[in-house]
């Protein structure tokens, strides 16, 4: 089975070649390395054009990382695709395990698993497992931002067709925006627990990082979509529905340290869809809850904050 391994590449002369040493070394025999560059203008192009044959490699007038990855989908020769960011990299048996799994798993579009999380300093380089937890409901995977990064599944490129593609205008969010039209289009989600994909953050100059607003609007549009579709058609459980509003909380808990008034009418949205709300979850650890209970999202926002500041 033919496995396209998609790279799209901007700037990045530092990682590229490191990305696509990474995608050559696969265990998995059967592949295509396919780059995309997207208008470079550092040394990027020279770097991939110095794999030669081994690699087949494209450039185009800057678009944006969803048109080059939408460019990358249309060159693939094969059924199953995956993508791999050009500052990232995959270990040997990423593909391999997952390939295997899907001569025997039958109807699957979306084959996802753990990634690894690799966070650069000046200092060091420290590493962590981003898990998948159970249970594996990819709904409340998703509206829990629990679905894993681009790299980590392998996808059925048809599927992804069928979908309407990567949005060419989506800044952020990408993944779980893509993610949510495959779930809303039926495609199946199955788990494997490969953990072979890396992630490497290295930087806070990011666009969801430079930009906390935007990321914040574009997740919530994300939870809002994945609502008003479980809703319409008759999934919206309890259970998804409480994951919903402790997301959203966990959004307005960040909004709250750039924008109170942003923040303010998140929670006051969310107390308008379930007045016994109570927030849970990562965004909420339990000494924060009885806060909460006792004086509301701004007096418990208040007293974190003085903490925060001591610590």
């Amino acid at each position: 089975m033919l496995i396209s391994i998609l790279i799209p590449c901007f700037n990045a002369e530092r990682w590229i070649g490191g990305a696509i040493e990474s995608a050559l070394a696969q265990s998995w025999p059967d592949k295509e390395v396919v780059v995309v560059d997207d208008g470079s203008t550092d040394g990027s192009a020279a770097v991939v054009q110095g794999f030669g044959s081994r690699i087949r490699f494209e450039t185009q007038p800057h678009s944006g990382a969803n048109p080059a990855r939408n460019r990358l989908l249309e060159l693939a020769r094969a059924e199953w695709v995956q993508y791999l960011d050009a500052d990232d990299y995959l270990m040997p048996d990423k593909v391999a395990p997952q390939a295997r799994a899907l001569e025997t798993a039958g109807d699957v579009d979306v084959l996802y698993g753990p990634a690894t999380l690799e966070l650069w300093s000046e200092q060091r380089v420290d590493r962590s497992i981003t898990a998948v937890p159970e249970p594996h409901d990819p709904w409340l995977l998703l509206v829990r931002w629990q679905l894993p990064q681009t790299g980590a599944p392998l996808w059925r490129k048809q599927a992804i067709l069928d979908a309407g593609g990567w949005t060419p205008d989506q800044p952020c969010a990408q993944e779980h925006e893509l993610y949510l039209r495959l779930l809303m289009h039926q495609k199946r989600f199955a788990y494997h627990p490969t953990n072979g994909a890396v992630y490497r953050y290295w930087t806070t100059a990011t666009i969801s990082r430079r930009n906390g607003a935007e990321t914040r609007t574009r997740r919530l549009e994300v939870l809002q979509r994945a609502e008003d579709h479980l809703r319409q058609i008759g999934a919206l459980t309890r259970e998804r529905a409480d994951a919903i509003n402790a997301t959203r909380f966990g959004v307005a808990r960040m909004a709250w340290l750039e924008d109170r008034d942003e923040a303010h009418a998140i929670v006051a949205a969310i107390e308008q869809s379930d007045s016994s709300f109570v927030p849970t979850g990562p965004a909420a650890p339990r000494h924060y809850r009885m806060l909460y209970q006792l004086l509301g999202f701004d007096g418990a926002e208040r007293v974190a904050a003085v903490f925060r500041a001591r610590s």
